[in-house]
C-alpha cells in the first residue's frame, strides 16, 4: 500500500472495528481509530502503536454531528484526502423486541447510529474522498439484513428469534449501500456492504452461547474490500464466501 493511503474506521475501539485498524495498518495504510470513549480509544491505539502501527486516535460519535465536524476538519488539515472509511460503528439496541412488542425509542436508537450514523459520517467524509484517486466506503452490515437469508429455512438466520431493531437497521444500510454506490460510481469511489459473520466479540455475548469465529476472521472481509486495487466491485454485498444475496 502507498504511503499516502488513509483510512477511517469507526467504532474502532474494539472487537471488529479494532481488528480491522490493525489488519489495515498491517497493510502499511495510515488509520484513523475513531471512537466516541476517550478513555478506550487511546488504550487501543497505544497498544497498536506499541506493535509498531500507524494508528491515530480520533474522537468520532456518529449520533452527534459536532464530533463529526471536528474529525472531518482534522483529517482535511493533517492529511488533505481520506481513501478509505469503514462504517462499523454499530449496536444491537440491547434487548431485542419482536416487531409486535417494539419499544420506538430503542428502534430510533438503533437505526440513529446503525442507518444515520453512517449517512452522517459519509456525508462529511466525502470531500475527503473525493481527493483519492480510489476512494472505498466499506458499511459493515450483518447476515442479519440479507432478506433471502432470513426467510431461508436452511439458513441459521431464519431460526433466529424475530427482531424489531437490527435486522431492519441493517437491511436499510444495505439499500443504503446500493444508492451511495449508484451516486458516487462516477466519483470514482467503491461502497460495498460487507458480513463478518457471527464473531466471538462483546457484540454478541448476550446470545449466550460458544462461538469460534474471531474478531480477526470477521474483520478480513472487510480489510479485503478496503485494499483491492484497481477497478473493484460497487453496490455489492460480501462475505468471506463472495456475493452475499439481498
Amino acid at each position: 500500500m502507498a504511503e499516502s493511503m488513509i483510512a477511517l474506521v469507526t467504532g474502532a475501539n474494539k472487537g471488529i472495528g479494532l481488528e480491522i485498524v490493525r489488519s489495515l495498518a498491517g497493510h502499511g495504510v495510515t488509520v484513523l481509530l475513531g471512537a466516541r470513549d476517550s478513555e478506550r480509544r487511546d488504550k487501543a491505539t497505544a497498544a497498536l502503536r506499541a506493535d509498531g502501527l500507524d494508528v491515530h486516535p480520533i474522537a468520532l460519535d456518529v449520533t452527534d454531528p459536532a464530533t463529526i465536524r471536528a474529525a472531518t476538519a482534522h483529517i482535511d488539515e493533517r492529511f488533505g484526502h481520506l481513501d478509505v472509511l469503514v462504517n462499523n460503528a454499530g449496536t444491537s439496541g440491547g434487548v431485542h423486541h419482536p416487531p409486535s412488542e417494539a419499544n420506538l425509542d430503542i428502534v430510533r436508537e438503533v437505526f440513529d447510529t446503525n442507518v444515520f450514523g453512517v449517512i452522517r459520517v459519509t456525508n462529511a467524509m466525502l470531500p475527503l474522498l473525493k481527493r483519492s484517486a480510489a476512494g472505498r466506503v466499506i458499511n459493515v452490515s450483518s447476515g442479519l439484513g440479507s432478506m433471502t437469508q432470513m426467510t431461508d429455512a436452511d439458513h441459521y438466520v431464519s431460526r433466529l428469534p424475530a427482531q424489531v431493531d437490527y435486522p431492519a437497521s441493517k437491511a436499510a444500510l444495505n439499500a443504503l449501500t446500493v444508492q451511495y454506490a449508484r451516486e458516487l460510481r462516477e466519483h470514482g469511489i467503491a461502497v460495498n456492504a460487507v458480513a463478518p459473520g457471527l464473531c466471538a466479540t462483546d457484540f454478541n455475548k448476550e446470545l449466550g452461547f460458544p462461538i469460534a469465529r474471531t474478531a480477526a476472521e470477521g474483520a478480513a472481509i472487510a480489510v479485503r474490500l478496503a485494499t483491492l486495487e484497481g477497478d473493484g466491485p460497487t453496490g455489492g454485498f460480501f462475505d468471506d464466501n463472495g456475493e452475499v444475496p439481498w
